[in-house]
């Protein structure tokens, strides 16, 4: 029995030792951010072995540009839409987690009840036997929950730079971890600077420059206040926006960024 509880404890001491030392790498990748700019993230090498294995081609667009070459329109239009208190926070809303949490139990009570609803009124799968019978009918299909976030700038960065794409608490509290780390180490004008030159703008489209001159045929330092707005408004679904960027939706919504910019501080 003693050499039993002996092994737990040798077991439980590793795995304490590998998250410590995990928590070093991940520490350690962002002190280097403080000089020296990151090359690609998690979320960037994913989508391009996606892209390679998919579509067996691989067409990147992306180019590295400092933060005074990003104007000021498009800083402001991402803080608006995105998260409006960035300059203020240490990393994380609170009050906006807990609100998205509140939203996101809602949908899914609420999507549960009309899958729930459909299928008391979806006829029953006829089994046929023998030949000239019908074969069963395939299940219906449930609809899911959109799913909201409440996530700050920060913590988008945190989850992209260093982290993959799961779904539960363990990377969460990995994605806070490195939060308050970037926090901790960087400015909030290097944290800015690090996310819109790696943030999605649609596939393959990657960081300010490579928007700008994709959707506008701009540089990221020419873009104006309408322009800045539209590329904002497409950063939490760009994949389902870069078909139509100009949209009546987008063009809606970005006035609505555009009469927000103004009260936003920019680091």
């Amino acid at each position: 029995m003693k050499a039993a509880w002996s092994a737990v404890a040798r077991l439980l001491a590793l795995v304490l030792l590998s998250a410590l030392a995990l928590q070093f790498f991940f520490v350690a990748r962002v002190g280097l951010m403080v000089v020296l700019d990151p090359q690609s993230t998690t979320f960037q090498r994913s989508e391009a072995w996606r892209l390679l294995t998919e579509q067996h081609r691989l067409l990147w667009s992306q180019e590295w540009v400092a933060y005074t070459r990003i104007s000021p329109n498009l800083k402001r239009a991402v803080i608006a839409s995105e998260d409006s208190g960035f300059s203020d926070h240490s990393g994380v809303e609170w009050d906006a987690l807990e609100k998205a949490w509140e939203r996101n139990q809602k949908a899914e009570a609420r999507v549960d009840r009309i899958n729930e609803h459909a299928d008391r009124r979806a006829p029953k799968p006829a089994v046929g036997k023998g030949i000239g019978k019908p074969a069963a009918s395939a299940p219906r299909a449930h609809i899911e929950a959109k799913v909201v976030g409440g996530s700050t700038i920060t913590q988008q960065l945190a989850k992209n730079l260093l982290l993959g794409g799961e779904r539960n608490l363990f990377r969460k509290a990995q994605e806070f971890i490195i939060t308050f780390a970037l926090e901790a180490m960087l400015s909030k004008q290097r944290i800015l600077e690090i996310y819109l030159n790696n943030v999605e703008w649609g596939e393959g489209v990657f960081g300010a420059e490579a928007a700008a001159r994709h959707y506008f045929r701009l540089g990221a330092n020419a873009l104006g206040p309408a322009q800045a707005a539209q590329l904002a408004v497409m950063l939490p679904a760009p994949k389902r926006f870069e078909k139509r960027p100009g949209s009546p939706y987008v063009v809606g919504r970005g006035a609505t960024v555009v009469a927000r910019m103004g009260a936003v501080d920019v680091p």
